[in-house]
């Protein structure tokens, strides 16, 4: 009998696929994963592992035997994570405050003359292949060199240049303790504006990723292009996000991504998650899926193996529509030192609680380091 119901089970977990890509993890074992995802362990540490593993594997085959799931889980590499191992390895990112590059405040008004639809990956040059931070909780350096580099395309009309994380993990200071102590330990996007409008941005190759802290190299940075100042879009406004991607170009911003659901996405349309802001992201786009509505479209920075290559689907509710939640631990996101009130976010996942741009791009000659001439 237990066969048999073994079978029946296997069969409603296959019938319940709904996605092109989802996996069938009916038979998937920890010997499979560890060989697919080169996982090396110690000794000590094979058990706990295993279990751990066991544990999400059932959390991902029972969400997926959901039939009217909008999104799919999968294995990754964080699939022997305890989620609290999660938060700890893959956060540190921090949304905004007022600093001194401040250019001023994004408000949308009228909706109506917007796309129905915006990727920025269809427009050439403009987005860079995705990128990894790594165990550093560096995405907040991550969210702002993408966002540099989409916006200097934007400026010149040119293919975005690879620029480089690391400059802003070991260079960009942070003396408040905003979202962090800096580097790997995170910061805030706005803070890494401040820093190339004065110093620049170099390339990667000049500044390659270490996934450390580390010491300044002023040595090798050679920028290649500078920002005059940052952008912030209204706090908690459908309108001004939607149309700040739409017209402006991709967007950084700060979410909660601590969730299982993020943990172990796989793809579709995220309709899940925490409130608490804990991660920097960029925004490229907008859209609607036939079968699961209205989506935002975000681009991570775990590497193109997570999630839909590397991109996140988060649920869209629409203008005058999005949920709300308090995030009673700001401390771990956009609040400075000391700082313990209580923020109120709206969209799901807070997506629209912090979310900037910078201005006045311009394109050095990497010798002379003299402006061209065009700037927006």
């Amino acid at each position: 009998m237990r066969g048999v119901l073994l079978g029946a089970a296997l069969c409603v977990l296959c019938s319940a696929t709904t996605f092109p890509e989802e996996r069938d993890l009916s038979a998937y074992t920890h010997d499979d994963y560890v060989k697919e995802f080169a996982k090396r362990y110690t000794p000590e540490e094979v058990a706990s592992r295993k279990a751990i593993f066991q544990a999400n594997l059932a959390t991902i085959r029972e969400h997926n035997l959901n039939p009217s799931k909008s999104f799919f889980m999968t294995v990754n590499e964080f699939a022997d994570w305890t989620n609290e191992e999660f938060r700890a390895n893959r956060m540190g990112a921090r949304p905004e405050l007022d600093a001194a590059m401040f250019a001023g405040e994004f408000e949308a008004g009228s909706l109506e003359a917007l796309p129905d639809s915006v990727d920025w990956r269809s427009t050439p040059g403009v987005v860079t292949p995705v990128k990894n931070q790594g165990g550093c909780g560096s995405c907040w350096a991550f969210s702002t060199v993408q966002t540099l580099e989409s916006h200097l395309a934007i400026a010149t009309n040119q293919s975005a240049p690879i620029l480089s994380p690391q400059q802003l993990v070991s260079c960009a200071p942070n003396p408040d303790h905003c979202g962090g102590s800096g580097g790997c330990d995170g910061s805030i996007q706005t803070l890494g504006f401040n820093y190339t409008e004065t110093a620049g941005i170099t390339l990667e190759k000049d500044y390659p990723y270490q996934g450390v802290t580390g010491q300044c190299q002023k040595s090798k940075i050679k920028a290649v292009a500078k920002n005059s100042g940052y952008i912030k879009l209204k706090v908690n406004d459908y309108a001004s996000l939607v149309s700040a991607v739409a017209t402006k170009g991709p967007i950084a911003i700060s979410l909660a991504a601590g969730s299982f659901g993020w943990q172990l996405y796989g793809g579709g349309v995220l309709t899940k998650c925490d409130c608490d802001q804990d991660h920097a992201v960029q925004l490229v786009g907008y859209g609607t899926d036939k079968k699961k509505g209205d989506y935002w479209l975000v681009r991570n920075s775990w590497g193109a193996g997570w999630g839909e290559k590397g991109y996140i689907r988060i649920k869209r509710f629409g203008d005058g529509k999005e949920p709300t939640c308090v995030d009673k631990t700001p401390q771990d996101g956009e609040a400075c030192k000391g700082d313990n009130k209580p923020r109120t976010y709206a969209g799901l996942c807070g997506i629209m609680g912090s979310s900037s741009y910078p201005t006045g791009m311009t394109k050095l000659h990497s010798t002379l380091e003299k402006a061209s001439s065009i700037v927006v």
